[in-house]
């Protein structure tokens, strides 16, 4: 990953994705996961990475989310 931390981050516990492209909220570890510092994957992407590295059970529940309002 990037010093940056832009990238896309991945919730095993909830199935939530995130794109960061800003420093407004960076995800922490170990709760996020970055699966790409490409900020422009898409959603059947992150899904195809997740799947390959047996990240998640139900990959077809994988979604977008949306950054915490804090």
């Amino acid at each position: 990953m990037a010093d940056n931390k832009f990238g896309i981050y991945f919730n095993t516990s909830t199935g939530e994705i995130l794109r960061i492209n800003s420093p407004y909220w960076i995800p922490e570890v170990p709760e996020w996961l970055c699966l790409s510092d490409e900020v422009n994957i898409t959603l059947t992407e992150a899904r195809q990475i997740i799947e390959s590295k047996n990240l998640f059970e139900d990959v077809g529940s994988i979604h977008w989310g949306t950054l915490p309002l804090t």
